[in-house]
């Protein structure tokens, strides 16, 4: 599957972090598994490990998101995963509208590993919570470093300012599998 390096919104740079690159690594009948490396990680500020707990706000600190729809659809589903392991996941019947809880069966499983310079976070979310293929589909990241600065990564971005739930930010593709 495609890795894609996703970009800092313009309006929010980042003062260490030189890059993230995030990509889906596998999806079968009970998991998707993602992964995001970022890329000069000295300053990043990592959440303490909380326990996978559904929590709300987790975008106000480092956190990695997947955002997915039906092409060309307007309903959507959200998915915030915290190095905290908290994490939510959130539907909308439209643009920021109808927000409401999105079901799970089982938490997602987050997996952060840091090294000096970088960070490798994995998480594999439960296929159950995922609506049916195909998708188009968001991967992006807030990213905060020492002294409170935040950047926003996404694979696009609207021009005026960060907004993962615009369209633009739903660049990925993933087919439906083929019948054999």
């Amino acid at each position: 599957m495609e890795t894609f390096d996703l970009t800092a919104h313009l309006a929010h740079p980042a003062k260490s972090v030189t890059g993230v690159a995030a990509r889906i690594l596998s999806l079968d009948a009970n998991w998707l598994t993602l992964r995001w490396k970022v890329e000069g990680a000295q300053a990043l500020v990592v959440p303490p490990f909380a326990g996978r707990v559904r929590t709300d706000g987790l975008w106000q600190a480092t956190c990695f998101e997947l955002f997915v729809r039906a092409p060309g659809g307007e309903a959507y589903c959200e998915f915030n995963l915290s190095p905290s392991e908290r994490w939510a996941a959130y539907d909308f019947t439209g643009y920021r509208a109808g927000m409401a809880e999105r079901a799970a069966d089982r938490a997602p499983v987050s997996t952060p590993r840091r090294g000096r310079s970088v960070l490798i976070f994995d998480a594999a979310i439960p296929a159950s919570a995922l609506p049916p293929l195909p998708w188009e589909y968001g991967l992006t990241a807030v990213i905060e470093e020492e002294g409170g600065n935040k950047s926003y990564w996404a694979i696009a971005h609207p021009p005026e300012k960060p907004d993962f739930h615009d369209p633009a930010c739903f660049a990925g593709r993933l087919a439906a599998p083929h019948a054999s």
